[in-house]
């Protein structure tokens, strides 16, 4: 079994849809848009799975077939900072997939000129708070309610990592492609 990182492609739409279909939680990552269809799949990648300066989203393919995402987005280089955001399919869970993918993509942030990344996650989500620590990110604080989706406000856990912060082990071997 292999598993690559590597920017989307319109030919991941399938396995975008069914992501989205695997768990109810991973609509608040795709901002509530409906990725139910290929079609509706293909047009979210092309809009917002970029991988471009400011913003690089490598799809975690897994035997040739997209389970999740990682990703460095307001990459800011004055400040040498970024945010970083990940999700899994439902099928892909609990086999370090997310912790290694988030070293990978953080080792590519750092090697690139970045000092700080940050990323946050509702408290009321433990599985996240996990695959942060494991990938060396501290946590920082709460933000109340930060976030909503629908009508609800959660109130989110920030994390770090520095570029002189120690690096974390994962036994999961990915490969990063660009």
């Amino acid at each position: 079994m292999s598993v690559v990182l590597r920017p989307w492609t319109s030919g991941d739409a399938s396995a975008l849809s069914a992501a989205f279909r695997s768990a109810a939680d991973l609509a608040t990552q795709f901002g509530g848009t409906d990725l139910s269809t290929p079609a509706m799949a293909e047009a979210f990648i092309d809009r917002s799975l970029r991988f471009d300066e400011s913003v690089k989203n490598w799809a975690v393919v897994e035997d040739d077939v997209a389970i999740g995402n990682v990703g460095v987005s307001v990459i800011e280089f004055r400040h040498e900072t970024a945010w970083m955001h990940y999700w899994l399919a439902a099928g892909a869970r609990g086999r370090g997939y997310a912790t290694a993918a988030l070293i990978a993509a953080s080792d590519w942030a750092f090697e690139n000129g970045l000092y700080r990344l940050e990323l946050g996650h509702r408290v009321n989500n433990p599985a996240s708070c996990r695959v942060a620590t494991a990938a060396g990110f501290l946590a920082e604080g709460v933000e109340r309610e930060k976030l909503r989706y629908g009508d609800v406000r959660y109130d989110v856990e920030t994390h770090a990592r520095l570029a002189t912060d120690p690096a974390p082990v994962t036994n999961v071997a990915l490969v990063v492609a660009e």
